[in-house]
């Protein structure tokens, strides 16, 4: 298992248990080099959404146990945020919980020359995800292996 993924797997070990007693859902934990600093990001969310409030809490909190734990041996930067709008679907319960509503995917090579698809999320299992494209009368269902995804997120209007 990569460095990346020990510390994301331990923390959210670690964290668990806080963010449940707070009634909020860990979305997602990753630890990522941007530029030349390291960050430790865990996305929270809850019925309604986050607010800032919540992110500090939990925040405070979970510092207390980085400096008590101290498993991370390099300089990071730890945030908690909202996981946002545009929030990716990786786990099976994002997916669970987004069925029936519209989804983007984009693979990393084209299917029947395209990348890109819009549609409703129909269906999904560990190896494939299922979703209803086109118009009523004219849907067609599309049929995409997970490991060709590239991403896959809720649709949204502006």
């Amino acid at each position: 298992m990569a460095k990346r993924e020990l510390v994301e797997k331990q923390t959210e070990e670690l964290i668990a248990p806080m963010i449940e007693a707070h009634n909020f859902e860990l979305v997602d934990v990753e630890f990522v080099k941007e530029g030349s600093t390291k960050y430790l990001r865990v996305y929270i969310d809850k019925e309604g959404g986050i607010t800032v409030d919540d992110c500090e809490v939990v925040s405070r909190e979970f510092n207390d146990v980085l400096d008590r734990e101290d498993y991370i041996d390099e300089a990071y930067i730890f945030e908690v945020s909202s996981p946002g709008l545009g929030r990716p679907l990786k786990k099976d319960k994002d997916f669970a919980r987004s069925l029936g509503e519209e989804v983007e995917v984009r693979l990393f090579k084209a299917l029947n020359r395209k990348k890109e698809y819009t549609g409703i999320l129909k269906a999904f299992d560990a190896q494939t995800v299922t979703i209803v494209t086109g118009e009523e009368g004219q849907e067609e269902e599309v049929v995409f292996d997970r490991a060709m995804i590239a991403l896959i997120r809720l649709a949204f209007d502006f």
